[in-house]
């Protein structure tokens, strides 16, 4: 009998059902979806000896995929079975100065060559010969985090997280892959998240803003109840080219999943629950899917919420921190749960696909519309670890990723 086949594949990230995914396991979530009839179905993997799973990446044959973490591992997956077809500790290549510090994401330069961060250094790899890796350049920034590459494929851009002991970021990085020059631009707020404009060498980069714990512990920090930013970047030049602004009250803090359609920004906010999407032309319109549970609802998902509840107060203290518990608070608007990690448009921009951390299901939309076409409740991490108590946190972990889509009419069979 033939083995049913499904036109998308959605690779999201997994890590587990604790508050800091940075701390977590390291799994995969495929979730295969035919449009036409609604068909669906998923597998989902955690990788022993491995933790952090942050972002799934595909490399453009589409045969193998890379699950970034900061774990310090590049470690690759078999597309179809997510069984793991190799692994490499990054400690060999460089050390980093703290454990935060690991190879979350990567930028592909063909079907085998890869660029990613290690250490204080951009590293170029290649599938056939992992451990021949070579130094591309320093990468200028504080813990490099996302990797996008520009429309012409000359700039490598990647943004920034704050250091436990080197404080907040502020900035994103350029690598000139012609030159090897690397730029620094330096930004009002640390901003985690990019994304490439589709055919300009233009990027946008995501505000990503939190309140230290003690007022100077970048490392165990809350999210900060204040106005968001989407920079707009030339890549050649290295400046700031238009910006967006939203006040505080706008649900929009915490963002992971960054995509971009022909007319819109587009991102999701783990701390506010929505997808907001930002309109291009003006970069002063947006809309939102809110997928708020509601706070009322959310402590009845007694589970996750003691888990929430139990891991702030093992991050920091209430007595010298309760604004950050308060500033919280006000973020998810009340709710004890994280909400989207994962969000992605199609090629042919036709659906979008979202992945809830909080309430644990996925979701897809039609686009432009944003019309929910189907939602499906996943299944509870005990399904996939004995050991956990039936009383335990059922949160499988999303966070980010990658969609696998048909080729858009104009563009099949180009290469």
């Amino acid at each position: 009998m033939p083995v049913r086949s499904y036109p998308y594949a959605f690779h999201v990230a997994l890590d587990g059902n604790g508050l800091n995914g940075l701390e977590g396991r390291a799994g995969v979530c495929l979730f295969r979806y035919d449009p036409a009839t609604g068909d669906h179905a998923y597998k989902v993997s955690y990788f022993a000896g491995a933790s952090g799973g942050h972002a799934p990446n595909v490399d453009p044959s589409r045969r193998t995929g890379f699950l970034g973490n900061t774990g310090q591992h590049l470690l690759f997956y078999d597309l179809a079975t997510l069984e793991e077809s190799d692994r490499i500790s990054t400690l060999r290549f460089e050390v980093p100065d703290t454990a935060i510090k690991g190879s979350t994401h990567l930028v592909w330069l063909d079907d085998t060559q890869f660029v990613t961060s290690i250490g204080e250094h951009l590293w170029k790899f290649d599938l056939n010969r992992l451990t021949k890796a070579e130094q591309v350049a320093p990468h200028g920034l504080k813990i490099p985090h996302a990797m996008k590459r520009t429309a012409s494929g000359r700039y490598i851009v990647y943004g920034g997280m704050d250091h436990p002991t080197r404080g907040e970021a502020r900035e994103v990085g350029i690598l000139d892959t012609v030159t090897g020059d690397v730029r620094r631009v330096e930004l009002p707020t640390t901003c985690w998240h990019v994304v490439c404009h589709p055919v300009l060498d233009v990027f946008y980069a995501i505000s990503f803003r939190v309140s230290p714990a003690d007022r100077t512990d970048w490392e165990h920090w809350g999210m900060a109840w204040l106005r968001q930013y989407a920079f707009e970047i030339d890549a050649e030049e290295g400046r700031v080219l238009r910006h967006w602004t939203a006040d505080r009250d706008l649900p929009a803090h915490i963002n992971s999943d960054v995509t971009i359609s022909d007319s819109e920004l587009i991102f999701c906010t783990g701390g506010s629950h929505t997808v907001v999407f930002v309109d291009l032309l003006t970069l002063s319109q947006h809309r939102l899917i809110d997928e708020h549970p509601g706070a009322v609802e959310s402590w009845a998902l007694t589970r996750q919420s003691v888990t929430t509840l139990t891991e702030s107060f093992m991050r920091a203290g209430f007595v010298g921190n309760s604004h950050v518990f308060a500033e919280s608070l006000r973020v998810s608007r009340g709710a004890l749960l994280d909400g989207i990690y994962a969000c992605q448009l199609s090629a042919d921009q036709t659906l979008l696909f979202t992945a809830n951390r909080g309430q644990n299901h996925i979701t897809v939309y039609d686009y432009p519309s944003l019309e929910i076409r189907d939602r499906v409740v996943m299944p509870e991490l005990q399904e996939f670890d004995s050991r956990l108590a039936a009383w335990g946190d059922p949160r499988l972990g999303f966070h980010h990723s990658y969609l696998v889509s048909p080729d858009p009419p104009d563009t099949a069979g180009a290469p």
